[in-house]
């Protein structure tokens, strides 16, 4: 999936955000909405697969969708965003919060 200048702009201001207020390695927690699917949310969890993540689940009141937040030790900005575009590409119809 090609980055749009609406992405590259995000991506950037978030690198900024993330440069300024934070000493790296340092926790962060990653927050999807996915269509509830068992192989929707464990595409999304083997991309944090091996990285010591703590995953949690949470199906939306009509089980239409699951939210999925992953707290996990990143080393630097860079490495968050890398993450948000693996999950993106990888997984059909995500939205990333």
């Amino acid at each position: 999936m090609k980055n749009t200048p609406n992405q590259e702009e995000f991506y950037s201001k978030l690198k900024s955000q993330l440069q300024d207020t934070a000493m790296w390695p340092n926790e962060y927690l990653y927050k999807f909405i996915v269509i509830s699917s068992h192989t929707k949310i464990t595409q999304v969890e083997t991309i944090f697969d091996n990285m010591g993540a703590v995953i949690k689940t949470k199906e939306s009141s009509n089980g239409k969708y699951t939210s999925v937040s992953v707290n996990v030790r990143m080393k630097n900005p860079d490495h968050v965003i890398e993450k948000y575009l693996e999950v993106t590409e990888k997984v059909e119809g995500v939205i990333s919060l």
